[in-house]
């Protein structure tokens, strides 16, 4: 059955609805490396023209930076000790943690029309090899036919012959289908708004694959950006002070044929420098390209009447390294991988007193959820206790609502993120380690004056840490040190601020909601 008919079947039925409507996008491994965050080199005039219209929040940070561990942490509105999910080959959390009722599913049990464009859950185990349906998708969800293709050898090298690469310009003509997934999805995003009927509010989500690996693009995206106007990161080197089991060693990006060519040494490399322009080059690129196809969906649902009723959140699932500390992915939690992009809008004719602007309050994608609840007229699900394995219905985020109508209320002291480790050093693992393999947790919190991450032991049949092994400590003052270089952990002059670090992580996220503390 075409996934058209699985919408035309189900509009039989007329309801009014005054609900708004809301189109929730995601963009896989999209760092805030945009116009409107500052980045002139980046053409992104879509998300530039809604970020005018939107709250720009410029410290929102994921609970993990990695796809699998991140989706289903902001999808549930719970956080990855709650889901027990650590990498992309983890179990589905209905399985391991409990029967969490996601956001998509709590819209759809509250009247809304549900459906799925592209990377929204992650594929695979972890969201039951279905995308989490039926439960939180009125229709099945649609993954672009040529998404098989996406480890395939369609990569041209300059004598034609065709590889598995990392930097992946195309011809989309010469492509399987001629054409890409990101295009497929917009296809179909664009088809269902086409033919949406009055009869409920939806919420659509749409997952873009770009700019995540391979670089995969229709080659002309490449013209924007000359190789001689690049510029390397001045931190691409190793920073002195960062402990071995910190470093993510880019294994995901070793596996590809350009890569394996250049024959860099596991596990720190680095990378040649003119690769590594390459390598930034076709990153940017592949954000155009991206920021393209999602001005297709903006286009059709202002041509179609709906823009003046939706909702519109646009984000990144997490960031990307781009040579940063002579790393390339994400796989940690340094700023470049943990922050990410989030734009909300709300239009006039749903709530009067949104004033598009900015924000540098400290708040974390598990915050979608209830936010999401609040702003459409939905009860806001409770927040968790320390033990939710049998509540349905809860999050452990909180809702960050209230700045949307007013950006400068004080908020959260402290957000949180965390990344596994298999070991102290790096291995072929570390980037992703199975669960049994994990063995030390590194739970970091970001302040407004601080990064702070301690490494410690981690026992991964019963899911406790032991505060007591500590393996390694972090500590980077954003006050002269935004690009997290300096290691200031075993400075003296830092122990007070080490120790109240400290504490504020074992007193965990609900220590820090809005009028708990004051800001750090």
């Amino acid at each position: 059955m075409a996934f058209l008919s699985y919408f035309t079947a189900f509009s039989l039925v007329v309801v009014v609805y005054s609900k708004p409507n809301v189109l929730f996008v995601v963009s896989d491994d999209l760092r805030p490396a945009l116009g409107t965050y500052g980045n002139s080199r980046v053409m992104s005039p879509t998300i530039d023209a809604l970020a005018n219209r939107s709250l720009v929040f410029t410290r929102a940070f994921v609970q993990q930076a990695v796809c699998g561990p991140s989706r289903t942490s902001f999808l549930t509105g719970r956080r990855p000790d709650t889901t027990r999910l650590f990498s992309n080959r983890g179990k589905y959390w209905r399985e391991a943690a409990g029967n969490f009722t996601t956001l998509p599913q709590y819209f759809k049990e509250n009247g809304y029309f549900t459906a799925s464009f592209g990377k929204v859950f992650h594929h695979g185990s972890v969201s039951g090899n279905n995308d989490d349906s039926p439960y939180s998708w009125s229709i099945p969800p649609y993954h672009a036919p040529t998404q098989k293709f996406t480890t395939a050898k369609v990569c041209s090298n300059p004598d034609g012959s065709l590889h598995r690469n990392l930097l992946c310009p195309v011809d989309v003509s010469k492509q399987p289908d001629a054409t890409l997934p990101d295009i497929q999805i917009t296809d179909q995003a664009i088809q269902l708004l086409n033919n949406h009927l009055p009869t409920q509010p939806f919420f659509f989500a749409i997952g873009y694959h770009k700019p995540h690996i391979p670089f995969k693009f229709p080659k002309e995206y490449l013209d924007y950006y000359q190789l001689e106007n690049i510029d390397l990161p001045l931190n691409r080197h190793y920073p002195p002070g960062l402990p071995t089991v910190a470093w993510e060693p880019w294994s995901d990006v070793r596996k590809r044929e350009d890569v394996i060519a250049l024959n860099v040494s596991f596990p720190y490399g680095p990378m040649p420098d003119d690769f590594s322009r390459r390598i930034i080059q076709h990153y940017y690129a592949a954000t155009t390209y991206m920021d393209d196809q999602f001005g297709r969906v903006l286009n059709s649902l202002r041509e179609n009447g709906l823009d003046n009723n939706t909702v519109i959140v646009f984000f990144g699932d997490h960031g990307w390294q781009l040579g940063e500390h002579q790393e390339w992915a994400k796989f940690s939690n340094f700023e470049t991988a943990t922050r990410t992009p989030l734009l909300f809008h709300i239009p006039p004719s749903i709530n009067d007193t949104f004033v598009p602007s900015r924000s540098d309050k400290l708040v974390e994608l598990v915050d979608l959820m209830p936010t999401l609840s609040d702003v459409c007229g939905l009860a806001i699900p409770p927040t968790c206790p320390a033990n939710s394995t049998n509540i349905r219905v809860c999050t452990e985020g909180h809702s960050f609502s209230p700045l949307l109508y007013n950006p400068s209320l004080p908020w959260k002291s402290a957000v949180f993120s965390q990344y596994p480790r298999p070991g102290d050093k790096p291995s072929e693992d570390t980037d992703s380690p199975m669960l049994a393999n994990i063995t030390i947790m590194g739970y970091s919190i970001r302040v407004k004056q601080y990064r702070y991450t301690e490494w410690i032991g981690f026992n991964h049949t019963d899911f406790t840490a032991d505060w007591s092994d500590v393996h390694a400590r972090e500590l980077y003052s954003h006050e002269d040190d935004n690009e997290e270089n300096v290691n200031l952990a075993g400075d003296e002059k830092y122990a007070d601020i080490v120790s109240r670090l400290t504490d504020m992580l074992k007193e965990g996220w609900r220590a820090a909601l809005p009028g708990k503390r004051a800001a750090s």
